[in-house]
């Protein structure tokens, strides 16, 4: 099944959808990075054993991953929440595409990060293809 990008929409949205804490929360750890990275510099700058400084590179990167995951998690679970919602409207319970929607509406809960991306692919692929049958009748 071909599907179509998801619109860039999805994303500019999501800006007003963060959450003050979760903003809060990465912003504190990119300020941790920030510190770990500057202490690295300064291992370099001492000239300390390289496998010290890789134990320090990797921590930074972990921490960045993790700042990443929890951005990336609630926007795009928020973003596939909301397409959901609207899929949900325009089917009137004879679309064609009901039982799609509900075992969508069912596994939400339980995605995990890797799952979103695809999972929004899909509902938008059934949004269009209800609005594709909606302009033909």
């Amino acid at each position: 099944m071909q599907t179509t990008p998801l619109p860039r929409l999805y994303f500019i949205k999501c800006k007003d959808m963060l959450q003050k804490d979760l903003t809060r929360d990465i912003k504190n750890r990119l300020n941790t990075i920030k510190g770990q990275l500057d202490g690295i510099i300064k291992m370099l700058d001492n000239d300390r054993d390289p496998e010290e400084v890789l134990v320090q590179f990797k921590a930074a990167g972990k921490a960045l991953s993790t700042a990443q995951f929890l951005l990336l998690d609630e926007t795009f679970r928020k973003s596939l929440a909301a397409k959901l919602s609207e899929t949900m409207e325009a089917c009137p319970g004879d679309c064609g595409q009901e039982n799609t929607i509900e075992l969508l509406r069912k596994q939400f809960p339980d995605l995990n990060h890797d799952e979103l991306t695809a999972k929004m692919k899909e509902i938008q692929a059934v949004y269009d293809q209800m609005k594709a049958n909606q302009q033909k009748s």
